[in-house]
């Protein structure tokens, strides 16, 4: 008997398995807050579309094109330096084993706490032509010998790379710590050689991390003024500054701004091309870990001299060199001066940072816990889902171009903004318009933590909790909350940090009369008060050295894409 549809008409089936798709209310809620943290970046984009051929005319004649030079040949420097002591070290202490490594372990990432504007100031002090290690080293060789010049383009490729090669470190011993002992097994038994394991095996698989670790340091360069401005090299980032800040040309300040964002941006897509187009796997789930070759005799001198050198002059050296200055600048100064100054300018960082971790923070979970995918909608609206992780790239793009980003948006608003208020509340030069400059800038950090720590939480547990009738806001503070503190915490104190150190954003954005540890040690130093500018910058290193140490902790399980989340 044949069957017959009981349809009255064909277009009746293409109306039934047609089905309607589903409304991403999640992903709409993330995509919000992610657009207005992509607002300044934006407006910024679409400055190309109205390019002022007179301004660029006149800086091609003018700095340009030395701007462009400096600038590359830093970030050649600074990248190819970070490299190789990056990987160097993490290959020294997930390798070999020898008394200290441990420790050694631990240290070398402790650089990464003394932020470049003050390693600048400092090692210029103790380096240049009469400093006291020069001067030590004329009264050994003789009064003849002179090293380089230090204020310069080499001394800025000097201090940038002790300040970030930890970030290359951090990734490639995480790299180094996941590679199975099976292959480099393997290697040996087909006859190689400890040297040609590392170049043809190790190295290789670690290259998508190193990638990455490159291009964080790359970053921060591009992002520094400071140092740069110490040295007498002048880059595109110090470019805007002068231009906005001393020349008060903001026309061209903003175009140089835009060209620098679009070089960030370049950085970013070559660093992911580099790593999509990798082709070397590596064993996963349970391999037996590498076991650590024991060094003895010379080899263990050789192991603990380098290491120890360079924490020497990157980190021992400097903070001796400030504590020594602050002792003499607490001394020296009136009674009730220093203190004042201080207590209030400690306050106004302590509070902004905090503030600025706890929002940075809030905003994260929420986009994060709003993405996470919820039965039929976890593939629904897929522009809204990258519009929400296209708003981390913030963290890639130079400080002070954020900074001119979030004052081109919030400008044409004051006026508004006043006359609602009865001229109570501005928006730019203000802490709402600074706290929105850090979540431009550190949201990337939040992100990272908060949605890795959601995604260990199974599904499960959030269907239980609905089965029992808990509203979303109950299931996120009693299930999910508990179970992502740790993620959580290490970003606030991540954000807190990072905002504590951060100087472009805060300088351009702060309210008039508003100073910070980081604006008051810049403007110090950058008058060669270097002795008063030590009791600021030692606070913000002694601030910063507990999450430096927690930075080794997070690149073990997990860390590698947080850090890669980043950018």
């Amino acid at each position: 008997m044949e069957r017959t549809s009981t349809l009255p008409w064909p277009g009746r089936v293409a109306a039934v398995g047609r089905r309607r798709p589903s409304f991403d209310a999640g992903a709409l809620a993330a995509a919000i807050p992610a657009f207005l943290v992509l607002l300044p970046l934006i407006g910024l984009a679409l400055t190309w579309l109205h390019l002022d051929g007179e301004i660029w005319a006149h800086l091609w004649r003018t700095l340009l094109p030395e701007m462009l030079l400096n600038t590359t040949l830093l970030m050649l420097g600074v990248g190819a330096t970070t490299l190789a002591l990056g990987t160097t070290l993490a290959w020294l202490v997930t390798t070999y084993t020898f008394p200290g490594v441990k420790l050694i372990e631990w240290m070398l990432v402790l650089p990464v706490a003394l932020p470049g504007y003050i390693l600048g100031y400092v090692s210029m002090s103790l380096f240049d032509y009469a400093g006291p290690v020069q001067t030590q080293l004329r009264a050994w060789l003789g009064p003849d010998f002179e090293l380089f010049e230090f204020r310069s383009l080499p001394g800025a490729i000097f201090v940038l790379s002790l300040a970030l090669y930890p970030y290359v470190y951090l990734l490639a011993r995480a790299a180094f710590r996941e590679q199975s002992a099976a292959q480099r097994d393997a290697a040996r038994a087909a006859g190689l050689s400890d040297r040609a394991i590392f170049w043809r095996v190790a190295l290789p698989l670690a290259r998508p991390s190193l990638a990455a670790g490159v291009a964080l340091a790359l970053m921060e360069t591009l992002t520094d003024f400071a140092v740069v401005r110490y040295f007498n090299v002048v880059t595109l980032s110090e470019g805007v500054v002068r231009l906005w800040i001393i020349q008060m040309d903001r026309d061209a300040a903003v175009q140089l701004a835009s060209l620098l964002m679009m070089m960030a941006l370049g950085i970013v897509l070559i660093e992911r091309r580099l790593r999509s187009r990798a082709r070397y796997y590596q064993l996963g789930g349970h391999s037996r870990p590498i076991a650590p070759i024991r060094l003895s005799g010379p080899r263990v001198v050789a192991a603990l001299v380098g290491p120890l050198a360079l924490l020497f002059v990157a980190f021992g050296l400097p903070v001796a060199q400030l504590a020594q200055w602050a002792v003499a600048e607490m001394a020296s100064a009136e009674p009730g001066t220093l203190d004042a100054t201080f207590g209030q300018y400690l306050f106004n960082t302590l509070a902004l940072s905090l503030g600025a971790a706890l929002f940075v923070v809030a905003v994260a979970l929420g986009i994060a816990y709003a993405l996470r995918p919820r039965g039929s909608q976890a593939k629904a609206n897929a522009v809204l889902r990258f519009l929400a992780h296209l708003a981390t790239l913030g963290y890639a793009i130079p400080g002070a171009v954020v900074a001119l980003g979030v004052l081109l948006l919030l400008a044409p608003l004051n006026e508004t903004v006043l006359a609602w208020t009865g001229g109570a509340v501005l928006l730019s030069a203000s802490v709402v318009g600074l706290l929105y400059g850090y979540l431009v800038r550190f949201l990337a950090i939040g992100f990272s933590g908060v949605e890795a720590s959601l995604e260990k939480v199974t599904p499960n547990m959030e269907m239980a909790a609905r089965s029992l009738g808990a509203a979303p806001a109950r299931v996120l503070t009693r299930v999910h909350l508990p179970l992502m503190r740790t993620g959580v915490l290490a970003a606030l104190l991540l954000v807190f940090v990072d905002t504590l150190k951060e100087l472009p954003v805060t300088m351009f954005l702060r309210p008039f009369g508003m100073e910070t540890l980081s604006v008051w040690t810049y403007m110090l130093a950058s008058e060669s008060a270097w002795q008063a500018a030590a009791v600021p910058a030692l606070t913000i290193v002694l601030a910063s050295v507990g999450p430096a140490l927690l930075l080794i902790r997070l690149s073990r399980s997990g860390a590698q894409n947080n850090w890669e989340t980043r950018l």
